[in-house]
């Protein structure tokens, strides 16, 4: 395993091209800083010296001003009309192409994802925004028979409101345009809160947004943490909140939301698992086991956390994982040689620590990895992970049924497929599940019997095609899908009426 340490690989680029504005909040259609004046700075996770902006850091003020400025904008919205709002998001998603590189420049020097993989969530982005944006035409609702002579029944759908929109910094770009769109195209009108660890990607989408002509206050950005967060979760005037991240803020979330019966979306945490079983294609499933663990360093909530193998070929599957993750580079996102950039930020870092004593305690064995990267090897005080293989995981333990959201795997035995499965839905989350087998009796039983949302067969546990429900199951989701057409139950009331003439 290799760490860059060249200084001139581990600085921020200094074309960002970053506007004047980014900084700062938007809204009612106009970027103004925080009424406190208070700012915090937003930092490269492989350089943390290194600031790349100062940020407004809000308070609820801040964010009841935001409401105000969406509840006002909601009449003009709602009249425009499904078809015209999925036009601007069209011009949205040619404005997002056109400013790709930007944007992937953005994100890797503020979340620390490679350079690659950036330009990937750039492109998912702009896939997303170019299929909602098509549902202009087609947010429909039905025609249906009628009890009584020259009558008729009929369904269609309203937009629900004012809605909240407060997304993570693992994909800060992609989740919120997965939010963002819905919400306009449906008629709503939004505020959406990025995390600070990851700002400026949600801050030029807004941007891109104004550029392709959303009207003022129909999207408004509120920046900073806490605060301005509790306001969008307790204002009355908000309708409805859709939150990714972890689960205690999610409940807390929902307790906010419920005594008004405000409408919550919350998609939560995971400990995903892939069963690998004696006859499955090892060579396969070492490829994509190491794609859902290490890419963007194992900070998805899909991301493979669990390696379910049966144990006459546990040493097999593993040997194979490790050669592959012990060749892995180490280093600057922005360097095309990297295969694994920093963790986002020192608390990612320690967490992934605990978790590996925690294992060790218990009876893990370390294949490969287990430490941050040495002072030494890491002269700029990067927030870096080795790429961490655990086997003899116990089941039980606290390193395979919680989450770390890193570069950390734990391999736990199985004695069969009934094991494997018993093992893979011991968890209190259900994002997603894996299966590799050639096995066809199994594969359809494992997708009768995963308790998880998004399911795959022989190949990686990671990611979903923008027309997919992007879900969970148990603690894992709250509320309606994402992505998918089936977002709308979400975003919009349906009415019925009755007509006789």
């Amino acid at each position: 395993m290799t760490t860059l340490t060249d200084d001139s690989r581990l600085t921020v680029p200094t074309d960002l091209s970053l506007p004047p504005h980014v900084g700062r909040n938007c809204i009612a259609g106009e970027w103004v800083e925080a009424r406190s004046g208070r700012t915090f700075s937003d930092a490269n996770p492989a350089h943390p010296d290194q600031i790349i902006a100062e940020v407004a850091d809000s308070g609820a003020d801040d964010a009841a001003a935001a409401i105000a400025a969406a509840g006002r904008a909601a009449p003009e919205w709602e009249a425009l009309g499904s078809i015209e709002r999925g036009k601007i998001l069209f011009r949205a998603a040619e404005v997002m192409e056109r400013r790709t590189e930007e944007l992937a420049r953005v994100i890797t020097a503020e979340q620390g994802k490679k350079l690659t993989e950036a330009r990937s969530e750039v492109g998912r982005a702009i896939e997303i925004l170019r299929f909602i944006a098509g549902e202009g035409r087609r947010l429909s609702g039905s025609t249906l028979p009628a009890d009584e002579p020259r009558s008729m029944a009929l369904t269609w759908h309203r937009p629900l409101g004012v809605v909240a929109l407060i997304t993570p910094w693992n994909f800060p770009l992609a989740i919120p345009v997965w939010k963002a769109a819905p919400a306009l195209l449906s008629g709503c009108t939004a505020v959406i809160k990025p995390s600070p660890l990851a700002p400026l990607s949600t801050a030029i989408m807004v941007d891109i947004l104004n550029e392709a002509g959303v009207a003022p206050g129909a999207i408004n950005l509120v920046q900073g943490d806490r605060e301005p967060g509790e306001e969008l979760s307790s204002n009355p005037e908000v309708r409805g909140i859709s939150f990714t991240g972890s689960l205690p803020v999610g409940r807390s979330i929902q307790q906010a939301a419920a005594p008004r019966l405000a409408r919550t979306q919350l998609e939560l945490g995971g400990k995903n698992a892939v069963i690998v079983l004696a006859d499955a294609d090892l060579d396969a499933a070492a490829d994509a086991i190491v794609h859902g663990a290490f890419g963007q360093a194992g900070q998805r909530c899909s991301a493979t956390s669990r390696v379910v193998v049966e144990s006459a070929v546990r040493e097999d599957l593993v040997s194979r994982i490790v050669d592959r993750v012990s060749d892995m580079v180490l280093g600057d996102p922005f360097d095309a040689q990297t295969d694994l950039g920093p963790v986002v930020d020192s608390s990612r870092l320690d967490a992934c620590i605990r978790g590996v004593e925690g294992a060790l305690a218990v009876g893990a064995r370390v294949r490969v990895g287990g430490h941050a990267v040495a002072d030494s090897a890491n002269p700029h005080g990067g927030h870096y992970m080795e790429p961490t293989v655990l086997s003899e995981v116990p089941a039980d333990s606290e390193i395979a049924t919680e989450e770390v959201f890193g570069p950390v795997l734990s391999v736990i035995d199985a004695e069969d497929f009934d094991d494997a499965m018993a093992i893979s839905n011991s968890v209190r989350y259900g994002m997603s599940g894996t299966i590799f087998t050639e096995n066809r009796a199994h594969i359809f039983d494992a997708l009768e019997r995963f308790e998880a949302g998004m399911l795959h067969v022989n190949r990686p546990g990671v990611g979903a095609w923008p027309h997919l429900p992007h879900m969970g199951a148990k603690l894992s989701q709250y509320g309606a899908p994402e992505c998918s057409a089936d977002t709308w139950e979400f975003y919009t009331e349906l009415r019925s009426a009755c007509i006789s003439f």
